[in-house]
């Protein structure tokens, strides 16, 4: 175990789930040929919009479930694309709430708790979405605990988003790894004080050099 990716003071191993343990452009890829061509960019476009609308409420104070942003962004995806046919609309949706994991989440989730860590999941996404998420990947046996932001009112990069764990597991900032594919949730748990993991699958640039990861890799295999 590599001290720089797993260290001795760890006592949880925290997960982001969309885009991190759940792959969010796997709803589009079940319907891409009923979408066409643009479903590549139609996925992005929809997931761009669900962050950017996360974004904008939490500076305004405001607060929706997050569900509800992912049909306002399903529904500027659609307005991007005319060409696209809106009876797909409940199918995407519905996709949404039951996106394929990605293949090495479950056996590295199992490999951690085996090891005797805790495991568990902080997300934008609303206790309904995420336990749909959870129960259709078979991931339920293997989370001590499935935290939303709904509990703090507010998405993250907000602190009260990543105290939630430490409320929830009684531990110390410094004894929680957090993961996450996303750049600007690792750049806010490394401010909160997180021992932050950037699972980089594409090999992105790096940005936000003052909150910087404490650790990077490919894959989630490679935490373990």
């Amino acid at each position: 175990m590599s001290p720089t990716i797993l260290p001795p003071a760890a006592k949880a191993v925290i997960f982001d789930a969309y885009g991190t343990l759940f792959d969010v452009h796997s709803a589009v890829a079940r319907h891409s040929a009923a979408i066409g061509p643009d479903a590549t960019r139609f996925s992005e476009i929809w997931r761009a919009k669900q962050l950017e609308y996360s974004w904008v409420l939490s500076l305004a104070r405001r607060y929706e479930p997050f569900w509800t942003l992912t049909e306002a962004a399903l529904d500027y995806a659609f307005a991007c694309f005319p060409q696209v046919d809106r009876s797909l609309r409940p199918l995407l949706l519905d996709a949404y709430r039951r996106l394929d994991a990605y293949p090495d989440a479950r056996d590295t989730l199992r490999a951690l708790r085996g090891r005797g860590l805790r495991t568990g999941i902080l997300s934008n996404g609303d206790p309904g979405m995420l336990d749909a998420a959870v129960t259709s990947a078979g991931l339920t046996g293997d989370l001590d605990t499935v935290l939303s932001v709904d509990a703090a009112g507010v998405f993250k990069t907000s602190p009260r988003t990543y105290d939630l764990v430490l409320q929830g597991l009684s531990v110390a900032a410094s004894e929680v790894v957090f993961v996450s594919s996303n750049r600007w949730d690792i750049a806010g748990a490394a401010a909160f004080g997180f021992h932050a993991v950037w699972v980089n699958r594409l090999g992105l640039p790096d940005e936000y050099v003052e909150l910087a990861p404490s650790a990077v890799i490919g894959s989630l295999g490679e935490l373990v």
